[in-house]
């Protein structure tokens, strides 16, 4: 029984799917299910039910998967620790972060942080609050950014920036006449808003008090940010938009965005770990690099703005 061993058949438990898995691992498919079956033999035990359709686990893979992964953890916790030792900035470090914040973050920091360091093998997935919570717990990612929630007290959290709330108004609506956008401005427009499960959508919700987004959910379903913008352009609706989305807006994009009358909704950015993670040095470069590539003004929050 090899480490090797434990991590396809992790892979394979989280993917359902062999060639997936092989991918994930940067091994051959061939490779990745010899490897397993070797395993099925030693323990005597059948890991997983192969169909033409899915892969599901045995009641006993499911057993033995569970415990694959504390013995994974354990073992890269072995070399982390010896990382930090070291003050090593060597070895994959897996972030995961908000597709709401992705787009407009990561090119800040994340090209010059992989020229800087380049023994930093830095890998970033795009998640929901949900799917980071149970990633980082299960060890799938090391860290994630994402924005301060409710229920988040058995993680430790690094507080990045405050980004404020902006609505980005088509030419054709009531409120591009607006100069500042109160709440109550909101309630009869169309407005377009990303589904159920987005923390930037459930922020708004409840700041504003909005009802009136089913109808552009009814037209318009799994939509994204960018997405809306350019539909809002098209002259259609009202969408929200986060503030460093607001570098890459040209100058006629720039005269659809209207600010929110005080107190201005604003979201708390964080980098968030298991509370035993310990590659402090790699999490701090992280941090401090995400830091510097924000207006200084958004390193905290000030009396015009409203954690949401």
């Amino acid at each position: 029984m090899t480490l090797q061993q434990l991590e396809y058949i992790d892979a394979v438990f989280r993917f359902r799917h062999f060639a997936k898995a092989a991918e994930y691992c940067g091994v051959t498919q061939p490779t990745l299910s010899a490897m397993i079956q070797k395993l099925e033999a030693e323990l005597d035990v059948k890991l997983f039910e192969r169909s033409s359709q899915q892969v599901l686990p045995t009641s006993i893979g499911t057993i033995i998967v569970n415990q694959a992964r504390r013995v994974l953890y354990e073992a890269k916790q072995l070399k982390n620790l010896v990382a930090e030792e070291k003050s090593s900035l060597a070895g994959t470090f897996r972030l995961g972060i908000l597709p709401t914040i992705a787009p407009y973050l990561i090119p800040r920091f994340f090209p010059k942080l992989c020229e800087s360091h380049p023994e930093m093998d830095v890998r970033v997935v795009e998640m929901k609050t949900d799917e980071i919570k149970m990633a980082i717990t299960n060890n799938v990612i090391d860290a994630a950014i994402l924005v301060n929630l409710d229920n988040l007290e058995n993680f430790d959290i690094s507080t990045l920036y405050f980004e404020q709330f902006f609505a980005y108004v088509s030419r054709n609506d009531a409120l591009f006449s607006h100069k500042s956008i109160k709440t109550a401005d909101l309630n009869n427009e169309f407005l377009w808003l990303l589904d159920e499960g987005h923390c930037f959508r459930d922020q708004l919700v409840k700041f504003c008090n909005l009802k009136g987004a089913r109808e552009s959910k009814e037209a318009y379903t799994l939509g994204s940010i960018e997405t809306f913008m350019r539909i809002v352009e098209s002259g259609k609706g009202v969408t929200f938009i986060p503030e460093l989305a607001l570098d890459q807006l040209n100058e006629q994009q720039r005269s659809l965005v209207r600010s929110f009358a005080m107190p201005i909704p604003t979201r708390e950015i964080v980098m968030m770990t298991a509370k035993s993670f310990v590659r402090k040095s790699a999490l701090n470069l992280l941090i401090e690099s995400v830091r510097q590539c924000v207006h200084s003004r958004m390193l905290k929050l000030n009396n015009t703005e409203q954690r949401i």
